[in-house]
């Protein structure tokens, strides 16, 4: 009989934690970078209107849309140190959303129209390099805007994690959508496509079964990894 090794199984405890999340940030990659290069060329629609001009420009809220990488990966790995169900649903959703995203922006490419800058100060300097850095593509829905919601989402039904906790991050998930308006990177019909999204890929996956093929890949790949690990420590 094969010797357990409890020290495998912990590592390959951990990958299967980690390993979600990377992939969906691999995903995610592939898909905002990728999708640009089906659309050169092609008309790109703007979808803004007249609510979106009662939106202020604040380049201070800068902080916010940078920031919120730092809240993404810490509610991502959250999420992923739940139960195994709960971890591959989510991340099965996750992927399955920026599958949807990337056949929208190839389809229906979208812009906006952003205002002239002016001034020298740390935020509008900041905005200008964000400006330079962001091309104003790939729009609808927003991703900022669908991530952030994607960190409440799996936060429901974790009895784990604190109440506060949850609403601490809905007040985030709100001041990234107004830092999308305040910076002129989406308009309200990107924000609001992107909180449909993440509740419809959510709902879908939690009614079905697909997450088990996530679940067996992560699996394989963890218990591979983990194994090559301990056989390098065994000196094999």
């Amino acid at each position: 009989m094969k010797k357990i090794n409890i020290k495998e199984i912990d590592t390959k405890r951990i990958f299967c934690t980690l390993l979600p999340p990377v992939m969906a940030f691999t995903v995610n990659c592939m898909v905002y970078w990728g999708a640009p290069l089906f659309t050169v060329g092609r008309t790109a629609y703007n979808l803004s209107g007249n609510l979106d001009d009662l939106v202020p420009f604040l380049p201070p809220f800068i902080v916010v849309y940078l920031g919120c990488y730092i809240f993404w990966v810490i509610n991502y790995l959250l999420i992923s140190a739940q139960g195994d169900e709960h971890r591959y649903r989510f991340f099965t959703a996750d992927i399955c959303s920026r599958l949807v995203c990337l056949v929208i922006f190839v389809v229906f490419p979208t812009t906006n129209t952003r205002p002239e800058l002016i001034g020298h100060d740390i935020w509008t300097q900041a905005v200008r390099a964000l400006y330079q850095w962001d091309a104003p593509q790939n729009l609808f829905p927003s991703i900022h805007c669908l991530v952030s919601w994607m960190c409440c989402i799996g936060l429901r039904g974790c009895d784990r994690i604190p109440e506060w906790y949850k609403w601490v991050s809905k007040f985030i998930a709100v001041l990234v959508f107004i830092s999308t308006l305040a910076l002129r990177q989406h308009v309200l019909i990107d924000v609001a496509g992107g909180i449909l999204l993440a509740e419809l890929v959510c709902y879908i996956s939690n009614r079905r079964d697909g997450y088990k093929l996530l679940q067996k890949v992560t699996e394989t790949v963890a218990g591979w990894i983990a194994g090559r690990l301990s056989g390098k420590k065994n000196g094999k």
